[in-house]
């Protein structure tokens, strides 16, 4: 069933159709850092080890897209190389977003992220965390297992 489920959002994603392009409204209109109750993609949730329980959190973060940009030299002479264009970081920008989301929950462990949806201006990531010291997580063998404490 999992399967069926990946395959329909892949194609959604790639032809950008049915209700997701609508939600992408309302994900401009939210905060960047969102925990929701549920993940929007059940199928890649699951895969990194999301469960529908105690301690287990699901963070949606946005991530600003494009390549950076360096300023001009505004005074004195100009050099031969700028270096103001095509600059960018040594990070992908799903790491940036699992980054900033650790920061934000320095209790849990992240499991992983995924992609959400993606539009010219923002990137969208959905985070599978875990708090280690919530005993139903610390009873959860395959956790523990996941944690380095078996």
């Amino acid at each position: 069933m999992y399967s069926q489920v990946g395959k329909s959002w892949q194609s959604i994603f790639h032809e950008k159709a049915g209700d997701i392009a609508a939600r992408a409204v309302e994900l401009r209109g939210e905060s960047a850092i969102l925990r929701l109750e549920r993940p929007s993609r059940i199928d890649r949730a699951r895969a990194l080890g999301y469960k529908a329980k105690e301690g287990v959190v699901v963070v949606r973060a946005r991530v600003s897209r494009g390549g950076m940009r360096k300023q001009r030299p505004t005074s004195g002479r100009r050099p031969k190389h700028m270096g103001v264009l095509k600059i960018k970081s040594d990070v992908s920008s799903q790491s940036v977003a699992e980054r900033r989301v650790e920061e934000r929950y320095p209790n849990m462990k992240l499991l992983g992220s995924y992609p959400i949806w993606k539009d010219g201006r923002y990137a969208w990531y959905e985070c599978v965390l875990i708090d280690p010291l919530h005993p139903a997580i610390v009873k959860d063998y395959n956790y523990r297992r996941a944690l380095g404490a078996v």
